[in-house]
């Protein structure tokens, strides 16, 4: 750990700023929340505020992986997968055939995939969904002898597997990866990725409702404007926090730019996936859903691809 800390010292330290700042944002939020009168203000901030309480989420997830180790943080992510997963589901027509894939995806996938998360078997469980599940399903879907519209239901599930449970297992791996030969953990890379993350969603939302802009395509909450800002927010927020890596000072703006880039396109796709499937919309202005797959989506993107960025180069 650079700056001479120990890894527990690194630890209490970096979880006690984190309580601060998102103490003294929560604060703020109700304060600005108190203020607002108009109906667009107040949706603003009510946005905003849902965005300040993730940050006591990501506390949550960094304090357990912590203190109760990498089979509890498996466990959390897991449980993101199902919420997340059947919310997906939710938003997508099934018909009574389809139940049997559904319990393959629900409770048959997801702890499959993480227990080989858990036990970090890289090779199975990187194939496991994308090679053997994908085969399967439409296997158990033929022998319901329903084949009306077979393609759309079978990939539509197979969709929401590949982001809501394959996509999402990337994170809690990317914790398992030795990086002892850098003076570093897995777990504070991954806290790294969560917060640039994070802070490049916020800034994103909060530079769209500051400076304005034209909205996005399809998630009317950021403009081109706000995402381009809030991108080079968080881009210096990652380069800021190299400390905490084993990136060096030049690689860790690569390291950022790659997680939001990516975290930025999953946004924007699951923003069309979610309208497509008839998500709630205020005005054509505002989202009102604010469900597990909104608090995941620019995570589906990115966690796969900045995993296999350490695997390629630091590991």
């Amino acid at each position: 750990m650079r700056w001479g800390f120990s890894t527990s010292e690194a630890y209490f330290t970096i979880l006690a700023v984190l309580v601060v700042l998102t103490a003294i944002g929560t604060f703020i939020g109700q304060w600005l929340s108190s203020k607002s009168t108009t109906d667009l203000a107040i949706n603003r901030n009510r946005i905003i505020n849902s965005r300040i309480r993730a940050a006591w989420g990501l506390i949550f997830v960094f304090a357990v992986a912590v203190y109760l180790g990498q089979g509890a943080l498996v466990f959390i992510f897991a449980i993101a997968s199902f919420f997340s997963l059947r919310e997906f589901i939710a938003l997508t027509p099934t018909r009574r055939h389809d139940h049997s894939i559904l319990i393959l995806a629900f409770y048959v996938a997801i702890p499959v995939q993480y227990i080989l998360v858990w036990l970090n078997y890289y090779n199975l469980f990187t194939l496991f969904i994308p090679v053997y599940l994908f085969l399967a399903l439409p296997v158990v879907m033929v022998l319901s002898k329903d084949t009306d519209r077979f393609l759309e239901r079978v990939a539509k599930v197979q969709w929401g597997i590949m982001l809501c449970i394959f996509c999402v297992s990337h994170a809690p791996a990317i914790a398992s990866i030795d990086l002892q030969r850098y003076h570093s953990s897995g777990l504070f890379v991954l806290l790294y990725f969560l917060m640039v993350l994070y802070f490049a969603d916020l800034f994103q939302i909060l530079a769209s409702a500051i400076f304005g802009g034209r909205p996005s395509f399809s998630n009317p909450n950021k403009t081109y404007k706000g995402i381009i800002l809030g991108s080079i927010g968080a881009l210096a927020i990652g380069s800021a926090l190299f400390w905490m890596t084993p990136f060096r000072a030049w690689q860790a703006p690569l390291m950022s730019l790659l997680i939001i880039v990516s975290g930025t396109l999953g946004g924007l796709v699951m923003s069309s996936v979610k309208r497509s499937l008839g998500a709630k919309r205020l005005d054509n202005t505002m989202l009102l859903t604010r469900g597990t797959l909104d608090r995941l989506e620019m995570l589906f993107f990115a966690a796969p691809v900045y995993y296999h960025a350490l695997l390629l180069f630091f590991n």
